[in-house]
C-alpha cells in the first residue's frame, strides 16, 4: 500500500521528527511505499492567495472558492500544489504528523490543507455535486494524526481544562479530512511530549509501531456520512436519531459498541 506522511515541525531533533523518521522506516520495513512531505524543509509556502492562480476569472475580486476551482479544472494550479495533490491521488492512507500548537496544527500545515485541498480536487459544490462528509473526491483513503502534545492527558479530558481531546479535534477529523470524504482513523497522541525519558521513549516507540502495522486495519471513526440517510434536507439530524442530545458526538454512529471502542484512542502519557 501507499503512505503519505505530512509532516510539520521546524526542529530535525524534535520527538515530532523521530515519530516521522519511525514511521518511514516500520511501514517501509511492513512492505508499504513511502513519500513524505517535510512542509518546513521544502519551504511550503502557507498562504493562499491570488498567487495560487496563474489564469485568474476576476482580477478585480479574489473569490477563493471560485478560482480554485477554475484553476484546478483548468489545469492552471502552481506546480507546488499540483505536486502534493498528485501525492494525495498515489496514496492509501495520509498520516499528519504534527505537534498541538495553540489547539491546532501547525500554520504551515493548515496552509497546506487549504491549497492542496482545491474545489474539484478534495470536494465539490453548487447545485448537486455536494461532495462532502464522507463522499467527497478522496473516498477510500485513510487518515490518521499523530500528534505531540506538551500538556498532561488530564487536561484534555472530558472534565479537564482544556475539554476533551476527541472534541478538540473534531474540526480537523470532521471537517478537515471527513468532508472531502476520508476515513478517519483514532488518533495516535502522545502526551507531555517535553518531558519524555529515554524509556518513556521506548514505550512510545513500541506503542507507535503498532498502530502504523495495523494502518490499514484500525476501524476509523464512526462519522455519519451526508448522503447516508441521517440528515434530513437541511443537513439537520434526524429527530429519532440522538433524540434530543446535542454535541460533537451526535455525528457519530449510534452503535454504541463501535463507538466506545473508536474512543479509546492509542494515547501515550508520562
Amino acid at each position: 500500500m501507499n503512505v503519505l506522511i505530512v509532516y510539520a515541525h521546524p526542529e530535525p531533533k524534535s520527538l515530532s521528527a523521530s515519530l516521522k523518521n519511525l514511521a518511514v522506516n516500520v511501514l517501509t520495513e511492513a512492505g508499504h511505499s513511502v513519500q513524505v512531505s517535510d512542509l518546513y524543509a521544502m519551504n511550503w509556502k502557507p498562504s493562499i492567495d491570488g498567487e495560487d492562480f496563474l489564469d485568474r476569472l476576476n482580477l478585480d475580486r479574489l473569490h477563493i472558492v471560485k478560482e480554485s476551482g477554475n484553476a484546478f479544472a483548468e489545469g492552471s494550479q502552481t506546480t507546488d500544489v499540483m505536486a502534493e495533490q498528485e501525492k494525495l491521488c498515489w496514496a492509501d492512507a495520509v498520516i499528519f504528523q504534527f505537534p498541538y500548537w495553540w489547539f491546532s496544527m501547525p500554520a504551515i500545515m493548515k496552509g497546506w490543507v487549504e491549497r492542496v485541498f482545491a474545489n474539484g480536487f478534495a470536494y465539490g459544490v453548487g447545485g448537486n455535486n455536494r461532495q462532502r462528509y464522507g463522499d467527497g473526491n478522496l473516498k477510500g483513503k485513510r487518515a490518521m494524526l499523530a500528534i505531540t502534545i506538551g500538556g498532561p492527558e488530564t487536561d484534555y479530558s472530558e472534565r479537564g481544562i482544556n475539554g476533551a481531546i476527541a472534541d478538540l479535534l473534531f474540526p480537523i477529523h470532521h471537517g478537515i479530512l471527513f468532508f472531502p470524504g476520508m476515513s478517519v482513523l483514532p488518533p495516535f497522541l502522545v502526551y507531555r511530549a517535553d518531558h519524555l525519558t529515554d524509556a518513556d521513549y521506548q514505550q512510545v516507540e513500541a506503542d507507535y509501531k503498532d498502530r502504523l502495522l495495523n494502518l490499514f486495519t484500525t476501524a476509523p471513526i464512526p462519522f455519519r456520512s451526508q448522503d447516508g440517510g441521517d440528515y434530513d434536507e437541511a443537513y439537520q439530524l434526524k429527530p429519532l436519531l440522538e433524540g434530543h442530545h446535542t454535541g460533537l458526538k451526535i455525528h457519530q454512529s449510534t452503535d454504541l459498541e463501535t463507538r466506545n471502542a473508536i474512543e479509546t484512542y492509542t494515547t501515550v502519557f508520562f
